[in-house]
């Protein structure tokens, strides 16, 4: 792509994980590159490469010598999602995982302090967001570095979500949710928070896990999954694998095969392994493509055997309502346990709790049908932003725009097909406008990029 564009005299900004890990590729000479800290600075980059300039931003963000998390959590984007908010709590890790790239780009830990997270999902719950995620390479490791940890921040955030609104933690390594198992069943049975974790096993193989420096034993994982399901009733455990990790052997395969049959995970999210250029993985003994790919669908096979919804026709749930399918004859939302549930795509659901009873289940999702005489419950305690519309502005900010001119507010004139934003400004501010419209889009455009590579 980036030789396409190249050829076509186009000019290119890269960013994300890879260009940062490795700046110093082939393919990258006289490329600007943003660094996965830098983002806030994209309007700088983007106008310095326009001008002809190659421009590399690459550093870390620090304060008093204290390495921070990233850019600014009250930055203004573009959601893209108006009901939804994704806050990244912390980014790098602990770890030193033998096949991963991301280490290499985003570094040791660095967690955001709970009193800017905390007025995160307050400024989100007051632009009408009705549900939470949270982000991060590791969110069991937040807190480490700074002094706290995870369940004392999601406490705090748990007071401040509206009676309906959800709150969803994402992934989390078992070495660092064991030492807070107690208390984590005890916010994953919050009303206001999803029954759901995504911990990661990757491998079944005490041997495999110990070439991949994870860091834990296969023990450890069924403890944490056990003591969940326990605490939790009900609760979604959702887990990823590496099929093919240098080194593992049929038995090895067959010891996570055995793992998946007992625990019939209904979410899973199943890998080739794949050796990332510069990672310790990638100078070992690689087992044979072929190998890998028929452990990739034998393991495939394993996960689409049993249905994880079916005993759950019958029964009557309440479900947030959030999004519109893939193929846009339903509306999407989730239950209690993060469990996907399509209804019928009625424009008064949008964003509110409504019951329904569960008629139909897939491999995936469950359908179910509005009780009839049942209250439609709006969790938001504000109108939503309109799609396009861009977060974070301040009100008196949004008031200066809405008389500084004629007109049109700024989400009416947004154009998602380009992703270029008008706002209305007096003639002698057009170039501050449009510096800042091309950065707001820039920045909601990688936002979205990093979401979807790590989320």
């Amino acid at each position: 792509m980036e030789l396409k564009a190249q050829e076509e005299n186009k000019k290119i900004v890269l960013a994300g994980c890879v260009p940062q890990a490795q700046p110093r590729q082939d393919y990258l000479k006289g490329l600007s590159i943003i660094g996965v800290q830098q983002i806030d600075r994209v309007v700088e980059v983007v106008e310095e490469t326009i001008k002809g300039h190659s421009v590399r931003l690459l550093g870390q963000k620090k304060d008093n010598g204290r390495r921070l998390g990233g850019a600014r959590l009250d930055l203004p984007k573009i959601r893209k999602n108006p009901l939804i908010e994704i806050i990244s709590i912390n980014t790098g890790c602990l770890n030193a995982c033998t096949y991963c790239k991301t280490k290499h780009a985003r570094g040791n830990l660095a967690s955001y302090p709970i009193d800017e997270l905390v007025d995160r999902a307050k400024q989100s719950f007051q632009e009408g967001v009705c549900e939470i995620w949270l982000t991060s390479e590791d969110t069991g490791a937040y807190g480490r570095d700074i002094g706290t940890n995870l369940p004392t921040l999601l406490w705090k955030l748990v007071e401040v979500i509206p009676e309906g609104a959800m709150l969803r933690l994402g992934m989390t390594n078992p070495p660092y949710i064991l030492e807070h198992l107690e208390e984590m069943a005890k916010i994953l049975n919050h009303p206001r928070v999803y029954a759901f974790l995504h911990i990661p096993v990757q491998s079944a193989s005490d041997s495999v896990l110990m070439e991949m420096k994870r860091e834990y034993c296969v023990a450890d994982f069924k403890r944490v999954v056990d003591f969940l399901k326990e605490k939790v009733p009900g609760i979604t455990i959702a887990t990823d694998i590496i099929c093919g990790f240098p080194g593992e052997t049929d038995q090895d395969f067959q010891e996570t095969v055995k793992l998946v049959e007992e625990y019939k995970f209904p979410s899973l999210f199943i890998n080739q392994f794949y050796p990332r250029p510069g990672t310790p993985a990638a100078k070992m003994e690689q087992v044979p493509a072929q190998v890998k790919k028929q452990r990739t669908k034998d393991l495939s096979r394993v996960f689409h055997s049993y249905s994880p919804y079916n005993h759950k026709i019958g029964e009557r749930q309440q479900v947030l309502v959030t999004e519109e399918s893939f193929d846009s004859k339903f509306y999407v939302a989730h239950n209690r346990f993060y469990e996907q549930v399509l209804v019928p795509k009625n424009p008064a659901f949008m964003g509110k709790m409504v019951e329904v009873d569960i008629c139909e289940s897939g491999k995936h999702f469950m359908k179910g049908q509005p009780v009839s005489d049942a209250k439609v419950y709006t969790p938001s305690i504000s109108k939503p932003l309109a799609k396009g519309e861009v977060s974070g502005l301040t009100k008196d900010f949004r008031n200066g725009l809405g008389s500084s001119g004629s007109h049109t507010s700024a989400a009416s004139q947004c154009d998602s097909a380009s992703s270029r934003m008008v706002l209305p400004m007096p003639r002698l501010h057009q170039d501050c406008a449009l510096r800042m419209s091309v950065g707001l889009a820039l920045l909601a455009l990688l936002f979205a990029f990093f979401v979807k590579v790590y989320n």
